[in-house]
């Protein structure tokens, strides 16, 4: 009765406090996970929001995130290239357009784009716009405001840097960035008047605890849109023998998401093709947005298949023929 009446709180306009959170760790999950969805329905519809990426340009970074395939520090099986020509991407965005997908990002390695750089890729969103009735998102490294406002009158919309984890397990996950420097980024982009899409990815070796000071950390920067990925441990990576987490953690985590943020768009992301489901029960644990197709380098999951899924859970989706 205890996790219904919060349930009904949080229904009311209430935000839940950090040991309420907390508590949430040990009720009976199926409980959890049906409130959660109750909550995803009454504070944000039936509406799923789906997006795709493209990986605009892969390898080489200096960073040292220890789960990522694209960082020059470890040795793996990905393709390197530089940034692709304007072809390629408008052709990849209208192809995602026709297949009923909301929304496009073009996302690059690397620490950040340079001035010059960013001027071209200007360039490119503005060709997007013309062409495409998508809304457009980027995920370019930690730029600062003078690139977020020139951005923003090309056509992006909304901007993705993710926390990636909590602020006390960051340092055991990259060393070449800082958490303030993300946070500092994200506060530029929002100053320029973008939204934000800005999540983390379970399964790093971070506690369920750590996964709710993020959530927390997300509240308070009033993020739009949270991307949830699920480690998919890559050779060569320093993360490469991670145990995978029980789908019953990662609904867990999801519902306690919904409870302290009932009005985001709580993407899941990278990973998922790893469930038999597809995803599917950590949607219904109060999901309401996906990136569909593939990640960065890894394979996902058809974006066909997935407004099929999503239609047989009870939400609208765009219409799209086929034939």
């Amino acid at each position: 009765m205890q996790l219904n009446k919060l349930k009904e709180k949080v229904l009311e306009g209430y935000d839940i406090t950090y040991e309420e959170a907390l508590s949430l760790i040990d009720v009976p999950l199926g409980k959890l996970t049906e409130f959660a969805d109750e909550i995803r329905k009454e504070k944000c519809g039936n509406e799923f929001e789906l997006c795709t990426i493209i990986n605009a340009k892969s390898g080489r970074c200096p960073e040292d995130c220890k789960y990522c395939a694209q960082s020059a520090h470890y040795k793996t099986d990905i393709d390197e290239y530089d940034f692709l020509d304007d072809n390629t991407i408008i052709e990849s965005a209208l192809s995602n357009e026709k297949s009923g997908v909301d929304r496009f990002s073009i996302v690059t390695s690397g620490r950040r784009f340079n001035k010059k750089d960013v001027d071209k890729l200007c360039v490119t969103y503005k060709k997007l716009k013309e062409q495409c009735s998508m809304e457009f998102c980027g995920s370019l490294g930690l730029l600062d405001y003078e690139d977020f406002i020139k951005l923003k009158e090309a056509g992006m919309s909304r901007y993705h840097n993710n926390l990636e984890t909590s602020r006390r397990f960051f340092p055991y996950i990259c060393t070449t960035h800082t958490y303030d420097e993300k946070l500092n980024t994200i506060k530029d982009a929002k100053k320029a008047g973008l939204e934000i899409c800005s999540g983390g990815i379970f399964g790093l070796g971070e506690t369920i605890i750590d996964r709710i000071d993020m959530a927390f950390t997300l509240k308070e920067i009033e993020v739009k849109s949270v991307p949830i990925n699920i480690l998919n441990p890559i050779k060569g990576t320093p993360l490469q023998n991670n145990e995978p987490l029980r789908y019953d953690e990662i609904k867990r985590s999801i519902a306690i998401y919904r409870f302290i943020l009932p009005n985001v768009l709580l993407r899941l992301a990278g990973g998922r093709a790893l469930f038999e489901d597809k995803g599917k029960k950590a949607i219904e644990s109060g999901v309401n947005s996906a990136i569909s197709g593939d990640m960065l380098t890894t394979y996902g999951i058809k974006t066909k298949d997935d407004i099929d899924m999503v239609k047989s859970i009870g939400f609208e989706v765009n219409e799209v023929n086929y034939e």
